[in-house]
């Protein structure tokens, strides 16, 4: 046992769980490929995170989907997204042809479903979504918070997302220009509440707070693997120190609780969740 390990067990002896899989894409250059997942409720009194893996068919192709989805204000909008954000995306009549559309229209409707739900709750909830989806040698990044997807390339650390602050100068813009605001609070924060720009969910701070995916496309050639991650582990782990932790590491499941065990011992305070996607490009 590490001295890592070590320190989780100690401090929280079954909170983290994680596991993974190997599974073949048809009309792929390279199929195969294999996730893992940890998660870990960490110093955080209750776990507001949540994570989807899923390999489906739709209209005859296979498709994997890989999320994670960061909570505030309770796991409500986190555990609703992991339940319904997948199943409404591949039931789109226009994901196969019309794949970033069909995502678009699929957050929008998934948020809207969601706060349609929430009526009545006296607290306000939402959630971040970094979202990778598989689709032949096509990868489609959706994301929504801060919540962050990094892909490995040649050993060099890929961004295929950018976080939504509220000081990032278009997203303090956008918020300005729907009538909105940002404060300082320990953290720039939209209407002085909230530390992410875009979520779903939080009621309260709409149309300032949208659930509108900023969609990345990618082909997967080169790609040697994926992290998608909470900012449990980003707040405290750069995308190049991940990229090291996980190069070498030949199991998905193995790296994803290693990223959590550093990200714990460098002292993160929030829940932390890990997806990793290795691709076999041997």
């Amino acid at each position: 046992m590490t001295r890592k390990e070590a320190m989780i067990r100690k401090s929280e002896p079954d909170a983290l769980f994680s596991g993974g899989g190997i599974s073949f894409l048809t009309g792929t250059k390279n199929g195969r490929f294999s996730y893992g997942y940890a998660t870990f409720k960490g110093k955080r009194a209750s776990m507001e995170d949540f994570f989807e893996t899923r390999i489906s068919e739709v209209d005859g192709r296979m498709v994997a989907l890989f999320g994670v989805f960061d909570g505030h204000g309770g796991s409500r909008a986190a555990e609703y997204l992991k339940n319904h954000l997948f199943n409404n995306l591949c039931c789109h009549p226009h994901f196969i042809e019309d794949t970033k559309s069909a995502i678009v229209e699929s957050f929008r409707q998934t948020d809207v479903n969601f706060l349609n739900e929430e009526v009545g709750q006296q607290k306000d909830a939402g959630s971040t979504a970094s979202t990778a989806i598989l689709l032949g040698d096509r990868l489609f990044v959706a994301n929504v918070g801060d919540s962050r997807v990094v892909a490995c390339k040649s050993g060099s650390a890929i961004p295929l997302s950018v976080d939504h602050k509220p000081d990032r100068s278009d997203e303090r813009q956008r918020i300005e220009n729907a009538g909105g605001f940002i404060l300082w609070a320990g953290t720039w924060r939209v209407g002085g509440v909230l530390a992410v720009s875009r979520a779903f969910g939080d009621r309260l701070l709409k149309p300032y707070v949208v659930a509108e995916p900023e969609i990345q496309e990618e082909d997967i050639e080169g790609v040697e693997f994926l992290i998608i991650a909470s900012d449990g582990l980003w707040n405290v782990v750069s995308n190049k120190d991940a990229v090291k932790l996980v190069e070498g590491t030949t199991d998905a499941e193995t790296s994803a609780r290693k990223l959590i065990e550093e990200a714990y011992a460098r002292g993160s305070s929030d829940n932390i969740t890990c997806v990793i996607v290795q691709f076999d490009n041997s």
